[in-house]
């Protein structure tokens, strides 16, 4: 095992990428000479040159567009966007052509295309620069969504993503980047259809994804210090969401909380919850419970932006508030 940082494992799936397969190139604002906004692409334009790490102007249309255009042509990119709200300006290129080419040429085209972009908020960076929209693009049919929250998965998901006929969008949360954890030497590609359970209890299920599982997990301690277990499921995948993992959990603990950064009204835990109540009704002893961001634009001072944001303790209250404490 070696110890890593979220960045630096991203920075490590890129170059393995790049060394192994002559087709995978990295293009985005400032992933070149400046080593990235967040540093993952540090170095690579020294060890790879500016045909595989290409700095782009700052118009996400034309670059996210010049990407599926290159899959298309039989190349692997790997397109940075530098924040998710940064992403809207691509959406046509997304929505309509991206997400829709192999459906609308019978199968004949496949745009084998990777995306990363940095979401999530926690930094201070105001209300422009800290939305979380994964669950917008989970609605779209025709693209997978990854959230990677450990360096494993930071890694591998991107190394998974690569081998993907369609197109892939990777969610890095920007908190993680600095953060630390141990990676397997050996470690390859991880599987990207399932969600998985990082922490095992009987008493609530804490479903989760992103920046918001080490609140979950950090939550889940605190309660097991009252006698509460709480299991914690990392959903990774938002399409296609693996509901087999998270009803099974909710069999077993018959309580569910979903903790998603994003809004509350129209979020991806009001889906999960409607998954849940589907398939999961009458293992329930109670409603299932959301722990969202309120609604409003995220605030820049400090004290308002965690007030905003979920936290351990708005985590813990709403499981102390199912087992009526």
């Amino acid at each position: 095992m070696i110890k890593i940082t979220y960045r630096e494992a991203v920075r490590a799936g890129l170059r393995e990428a790049l060394q192994k397969d002559p087709r995978v190139f990295l293009m985005g604002e400032d992933v070149g000479r400046y080593g990235g906004t967040y540093a993952c692409s540090h170095g690579l334009l020294e060890e790879f040159g500016p045909e595989r790490v290409r700095d782009t102007p700052l118009s996400e249309s034309v670059f996210v567009g010049a990407g599926i255009g290159a899959a298309l042509g039989g190349l692997r990119p790997i397109v940075e966007v530098m924040t998710v709200n940064f992403s809207l300006l691509a959406l046509d290129q997304i929505v309509n052509n991206a997400a829709t080419i192999r459906h609308m040429s019978g199968g004949q085209f496949s745009i084998p295309l990777v995306v990363r972009m940095a979401t999530g908020g926690g930094r201070q960076v105001a209300a422009q620069h800290s939305h979380s929209f994964e669950g917008w693009y989970a609605h779209i049919p025709g693209i997978t969504v990854l959230t990677p929250a450990t360096v494993t998965d930071a890694r591998g998901m991107l190394l998974a993503a690569l081998h993907e006929p369609d197109p892939v969008f990777i969610f890095e949360h920007a908190y993680l980047y600095p953060m630390e954890g141990e990676l397997e030497e050996e470690a390859g590609a991880v599987d990207i259809s399932k969600a998985v359970v990082r922490r095992r209890g009987r008493d609530v299920t804490i479903i989760t994804f992103g920046g918001s599982l080490w609140k979950s997990l950090e939550a889940a301690d605190r309660l097991a210090a009252e006698g509460i277990e709480a299991e914690v499921v990392d959903l990774r995948v938002l399409r296609p969401l693996d509901g087999a993992t998270v009803l099974a959990s909710v069999k077993k603990t018959h309580r569910a909380v979903i903790v998603d950064e994003a809004w509350r009204s129209g979020s991806f835990a009001a889906e999960v919850s409607a998954q849940i109540m589907e398939g999961g009704f009458y293992d329930l002893d109670g409603p299932v419970a959301r722990v969202c961001s309120a609604e409003v634009p995220l605030p820049y001072p400090k004290h308002l932006e965690d007030a905003a944001l979920p936290s351990v303790g708005s985590i813990v209250q709403a499981v102390r508030s199912m087992q009526g404490a």
